[in-house]
């Protein structure tokens, strides 16, 4: 044998998961852009599909992932400069997210089934690389709040919609296009804003001084920020820009970059405001009911980000299990292996279909009692089953899913942000209690939507003829996690009868509502599982 001889030939792994368009090969997306309005958004969702699914873009978004944001406080001659510096496939991106519309399709363009339409987008981007959707959603979620204060929202609503990403901390005035970012909770409260501390303090000119803390701010480097702050008033909602208009950086001092379990590729600073120039957005007093808006549709996008998730660990699973064997046969034609498969892939439609009708219901007014519980339910259920759903999707790629190099590590650790994000499980549960409590319309509006999928399917049947009584008797915060998820469930029961085929939809109520139920994916055996997994294989 030659000196230099190789050991082994490498056999058995499967080919490179590259150059297979995100959206062709998608069709419970495809099919609930269909059914949500959103289809004729299906040309350009097939154009960034392409662009997605390169052996190059992989790269990116590892590359994006590995080399960090990093924090400069000052310059070399010991000026403050408060600035991220981002590696240059983050910037790839987000100039990718910007001029596909999706920081801004329906406020651009507000034909029908824009919302949707943008889902189908986010849900793509947020598959591939998940860090840079942070500052796109921050910004999408931030018109509805500036157009409380009408003269504000036409200064910037312009800049914001533009297809144009221009990175860089300029006077905003100066550049093709700005976005959006949030800094809401102080050390002392978290979640509670009411406990914040930071002051704003009013100016003769109409603007405020804000002076005091944020404990996370998200994307540092966008053009300006939401906030909230102790006004004469009581708790107010303000825009933060980071650039005044005469070009003087407004004294924003980013104290140092959170060193964050994923979602690395993202920026997220503590930051510290002294005597920071801020607009008023709303009344004073009226912080939150201001922002909420925004958090609304920052929830909206943590649902479409764990489901575009799932969608990725479907795929990488399903695509290692059909080119690698063991004992004797493919991976994917082993009974348990092809039950677990099928039981992940029944786990992403119905977080798809979710997504969808929950995103088309922001495009119909008639919808918002419908979409203010929705919205809240799905935040909690879809985003709480998505660390789970990697974890079991990682396992079917075994020791090779547990390496940085496969994207399924990433992903892992992607997943529980997007419960945490906007509201943990907690906060989210009692909002469901709230809404339910101060607008029983939404509770009206959400039975009315699960109503006729209930009389088709027994199984859902019992369900929602439970989940009514317990309404009836009223719930304590203690069962609201059950109630949630419970609705949830409901939900995507409904949902899938509605629209999935009937091998889905039978699947899903077997496993999640039937008597035999189990707790883990794989464990409650389902009729068609092969049929269900090649319908989630990644093949046009």
């Amino acid at each position: 044998m030659a000196p230099n001889a190789e050991t082994h030939d490498v056999l058995n792994q499967p080919p490179p998961l590259t150059g297979r368009n995100l959206y062709d090969t998608n069709g419970p997306l495809r099919e609930a852009a269909e059914w949500s309005g959103a289809a004729w958004i299906g040309g350009r969702a097939s154009e960034l599909g392409s662009v997605l699914a390169t052996a190059e873009t992989a790269r990116a978004a590892e590359d994006a992932h590995r080399n960090t944001p990093v924090l400069r406080t000052h310059d070399r001659y010991g000026n403050r400069i408060d600035e991220v510096e981002f590696h240059p496939a983050w910037h790839q991106f987000m100039g990718l997210a910007v001029e596909n519309g999706a920081h801004a399709m329906p406020w651009a363009d507000a034909r029908p089934g824009a919302h949707a339409a943008r889902a189908v987008l986010m849900s793509m981007l947020a598959q591939i690389e998940p860090g840079h959707c942070c500052p796109i959603s921050m910004t999408y979620a931030a018109v509805p709040a500036l157009r409380r204060e009408p003269e504000l929202a036409a200064a910037w609503e312009p800049l914001i919609t533009a297809s144009e990403y221009d990175p860089g901390l300029r006077a905003p005035q100066e550049k093709a296009g700005v976005l959006i970012g949030m800094a809401m909770t102080e050390k002392q409260g978290g979640s509670d804003v009411r406990a914040n501390t930071t002051t704003a303090t009013p100016t003769v000119d109409g603007m405020y001084v804000l002076r005091g803390h944020k404990w996370f701010c998200s994307a540092p480097m966008n053009d300006a920020f939401l906030v909230l702050a102790q006004a004469p008033g009581g708790l107010t909602c303000f825009l933060l820009p980071r650039v005044l208009p005469d070009g003087t950086r407004n004294p924003i001092r980013l104290q140092r970059l959170k060193d964050k379990l994923g979602n690395r590729s993202n920026a997220s600073a503590e930051i510290e405001l002294h005597d920071a120039l801020a607009h008023r957005v709303g009344e004073e007093g009226r912080g939150v009911a201001t922002i909420i808006e925004m958090v609304n549709h920052t929830r909206l996008d943590c649902v479409i980000a764990t489901a575009g998730g799932m969608r990725q660990s479907v795929t990488e699973a399903a695509w290692h299990a059909t080119h690698r064997s063991a004992f004797g046969s493919r991976l994917v034609d082993q009974p348990l292996m092809t039950q677990v498969l099928a039981d992940l892939c029944v786990e992403s439609e119905a977080a798809t279909a979710t997504m969808m009708r929950l995103a088309a219901a922001y495009d119909t007014p008639a919808d918002a009692p419908f979409r203010r519980l929705a919205t809240a339910v799905a935040k909690y259920w879809v985003c709480k089953r998505g660390p789970g759903h990697a974890a079991e999707a990682l396992e079917c790629l075994g020791g090779n899913g547990y390496v940085e190099e496969a994207p399924l590590a990433r992903r892992y650790r992607e997943q529980p942000l997007l419960s945490i994000w906007e509201g943990s499980g907690n906060v989210i549960c009692l909002d469901v209690l709230r809404a339910l409590a101060t607008a029983p319309e939404t509770g009206e509006a959400f039975l009315a939507e699960i109503g006729p999928a209930a009389y088709a399917d027994e199984r859902l049947g019992e369900h929602v003829r439970s989940l009514k009584q317990r309404l009836a008797s009223g719930v304590e915060p203690a069962g609201a996690r059950r109630l949630t998820e419970d609705l949830g469930l409901a939900l995507q029961a409904a949902l899938l009868i509605a629209h999935a085929p009937a091998q889905i939809a039978d699947a899903f109520c077997e496993t999640r509502l039937g008597p035999g139920r189990g707790l883990g994916y794989g464990a409650t055996p389902v009729k068609a599982a092969k049929a269900i997994v090649e319908r989630h294989l990644p093949v046009a």
